[in-house]
């Protein structure tokens, strides 16, 4: 049946679900073995919520159905296309992705730490950065002891690498 012979209100409501973390075409979705568990998990939360889905309207019912069926789509895609990286298997005195980082800033002596993860993984509170940043592709293959020069419009910003791990 053509939808102009549906009445207005019958008509299904698209649900909008916001993008996952960006991820240029063509590159690998990278992960370690935590953030493949998150992804996992995250994708379990949804399937129990899809499931257990208290709502007695059969129209609010099948909207909240249809958005959580659209989350999952992308989240699975991600799971689908995500290459697990063994830190174990990462050369220890370089920076590679899951390296955990110390850095010193030049001018400052501020001391911080972050870990080299997938988009998905991303959460800077956490001290987690995205391989894909612009922090992370200048470190990547630099050793203890190196410089690194991070370009910013306002002025670079100039960092030694203080200590490189895979925990």
């Amino acid at each position: 049946m053509s939808r102009g012979f549906v009445k207005e209100d019958d008509q299904e409501e698209v649900p909008m679900v916001p993008p996952r973390a960006h991820l240029p075409a063509g590159v690998p979705n990278y992960v370690t073995q935590a953030g493949m568990d998150e992804l996992l998990a995250e994708q379990q939360a949804l399937m129990n919520e899809k499931e257990n889905l208290d709502i007695s309207s059969e129209n609010e019912r099948r909207i909240a159905v249809n958005h959580i069926t659209a989350k999952l789509q992308l989240l699975n895609d991600r799971i689908n296309e995500a290459r697990i990286i063994n830190l174990e298997e990462q050369p220890k005195d370089e920076i590679r992705f899951g390296a955990t980082v110390t850095i010193k800033t030049e001018g400052t002596n501020d001391i911080q730490t972050f870990q080299i993860v997938g988009v998905d993984e991303t959460d800077i509170s956490r001290g987690k950065i995205s391989f894909l940043s612009p922090l992370a592709r200048v470190m990547t293959n630099k050793k203890v002891g190196d410089i690194v020069v991070l370009k910013r419009p306002k002025g670079d910003h100039v960092f030694e690498i203080m200590d490189i791990n895979y925990i």
